[in-house]
Order: C-alpha cells, then structure tokens, then sequence
C-alpha cells in the first residue's frame, strides 16, 4: 500500500528518480538584460548583469557555492521647461557599476530525468559607485546654452535572496538554468551617508537570467 501511494505522489507531482550525486562539481555562468521605458519615453532603466560561478554538491542535490561577478544599472530621466523666448531640455542620469560576490547553497528537485527545478540562498555583496549627471541643455532663438555637473559616490550593498529556478541537462555534462525572480531583502549603504534597507518581492525582468553550467561528472 505504502509503495501504491509513494507510486502515486512521484505521478502527481512529476518527479523523477534522477539525483545529482554528492560530490559532483560544476561551473556555470548566467548573464542578465532587462531595459523598460515609460509610455511616453521620458523615463528609462537598463539593468545588466554577468555572475560566473562554481558550485560543489555536498549532499544528493544540494549543493554549495560562489559567484563572482559585475553588474551595473542606467536610469534616464528627460524632461522639457518651455519658457517664453527659450526651450530647455533636462536629462538626469543614474548608473550604478558594481563589482558583486555572492555565496549561496542550491536546493535541487528532480522532475524528470533531464529536468530540474531549485531554490538558491544567497548572500549577495556588492562594492560599487554611484555615479549622477545633469545635463541642461537650454535653447532662446540662435543661440544653445549647455550646463552640466555630476557627482560621484561609493557605496556597499549586502543582502539575502532566495531565487527560484530551471535546470535542464543537454546531457551528463551541459546544462541550462534559468532563475524566474528574486525574493529578499538588501542593506543599501553609501560612503559618508545613511544605511537604507530594501526588499524585493516579486517577478521582474530585471531579476530573470540565462546561465549554461559544465557538470564534471563522476
């Protein structure tokens, strides 16, 4: 009866027999686009990420690791002032080049033999700058005025994430992973300035990747 009803779940759920042995090391590397603009275009953020990692399976389909990696983010913000006799143009500026470390441990589940699905803990750190331009470009009849100034800061940013993800082996050695979101919180601190704490909850392009993984098989 036992065996019937274990038969039964592994059916409901798809899951497979299939496990990663322990032991098992891989590299991988997973590489991040996303770009949104306002209905109007006066509002843009590009995100770009790229984390190569190695990872060490400790146990049957858990495993332990490190990234190491670059990220960096551009907002544009553009807006017009017309005045009597002159027009101008305002476009602010914000990037964020950062270089990140980020342990985790991986929770794998087989689906099917190829096919698997994970959950990573991660603690994600990144030592980067925040860079802010202005650039005001005014035009009154003939002539074009252009003023700009910009700032620069560093700052530090630690956090804890739990993504969940895809893995699909092309066969015993190469695979290919998607993460689908992020969920977590970060503490946000800028040189000379004051600590902020974030979270993140949900599914946004920013936080989808594509990664390919080399298994040295046993």
């Amino acid at each position: 009866m036992k065996k019937v009803l274990l038969a039964g779940a592994v059916a409901l759920f798809g899951l497979s027999n299939a496990q990663i042995a322990k032991g098992t090391t891989y590299l991988s590397g997973s590489v991040g686009y996303s770009q949104e603009e306002t209905n109007n275009g006066n509002s843009k953020d590009e995100n770009f990420n790229v984390l190569p990692t190695v990872g060490y399976f400790v146990n049957t389909n858990l495993a332990i690791g490190l990234g190491v990696g670059y990220k960096t983010s551009k907002s544009t913000e553009t807006s017009t002032l017309t005045l009597p006799g002159s027009t101008t143009v305002s476009e602010d500026i914000t990037k964020k080049p950062a270089f990140v470390v980020a342990p985790f441990v991986r929770k794998y589940w087989t689906l099917s033999e190829k096919l698997y699905i994970f959950g990573q803990l991660a603690v994600p750190m990144e030592f980067g700058k925040t860079k802010i331009e202005n650039n005001d470009v005014t035009t009154a009849g003939n002539s074009t005025v252009t003023n700009s100034t910009s700032t620069e800061a560093k700052y530090t940013q630690i956090g804890v994430t739990v993504k969940p993800g895809l893995d699909y082996f092309l066969n015993k050695n190469w695979s290919i992973e998607a993460t689908i979101g992020e969920f977590g919180y970060n503490n946000y601190k800028p040189k000379d300035g004051d600590a902020t704490n974030n979270y993140n909850f949900g599914l946004k392009l920013s936080s989808v990747t594509f990664g390919v993984k080399y298994v040295f098989a046993k």
